[in-house]
């Protein structure tokens, strides 16, 4: 929307990190994160203008499972039960977030015990869960569904357990169009631009 309203393109090119940074040391305008730990812990501080940085939307975490849900899972303690196979993202925007919900629920235990696998980005999740038909669930957030439909459905957390995480943005020291993601920033917090994060899963 933005590109066809200024005649210009942009081109967002998703992590995990090493699959983009060397192309964006040359020329990366912006770059964005899935939580806010993920900015303040950047390993290249030097390429990124602090003064710049922006929070976005936050978006709520949910639980994934199998199209129909075939082990009923509803709720948290759901995830606790015998047989319940769980996929874990320990990284990129998730670092501990099943353990934050567990942990307000007292399922801390329940649940690390169903833990069936642990990686590293969502990518790598999304290739397991495709491939892998024995995972029955996936902590994370819900705007991975609206990526997911063909093969998830989601359970959504009630409103006293629901978690939410940022989504900040920075503006790099070497960008050769400031001027222009100055202005992309502005317009990715007008309400135009704040419905399309909402279609896809932030609040």
């Amino acid at each position: 929307m933005f590109g066809k309203t200024n005649h210009v393109q942009v081109t967002v090119t998703a992590g995990p990190e090493p699959k983009w940074f060397s192309q964006a040391q040359n020329d990366a305008d912006l770059i964005f994160g899935g939580a806010e730990y993920m900015l303040t812990d950047f390993e290249h501080p030097g390429m990124l203008d602090d003064k710049s940085r922006v929070e976005l939307y936050v978006r709520p975490a949910g639980i994934l499972v199998r199209k129909g849900n075939p082990k009923n899972i509803r709720s948290l303690a759901d995830l606790t039960r015998p047989g319940v196979r769980i996929v874990d993202v320990n990284g990129a925007g998730q670092l501990g977030l099943w353990e934050d919900l567990a942990g307000r629920a007292g399922l801390i235990p329940g649940i690390q015990k169903n833990i069936a696998i642990s990686l590293g980005n969502s990518a790598e999740a999304i290739a397991r869960w495709k491939s892998d038909p024995s995972l029955d669930a996936w902590i994370t957030y819900e705007s991975w569904y609206y990526r997911l439909t063909d093969v998830t459905d989601l359970v959504k957390l009630p409103a006293k357990q629901k978690l939410y995480r940022g989504t900040p943005i920075v503006i790099t020291k070497t960008s050769s169009n400031r001027g222009l993601a100055e202005k992309f920033v502005a317009f990715l917090q007008t309400a135009q631009a704040h419905a399309i994060f909402q279609k896809w899963g932030w609040k």
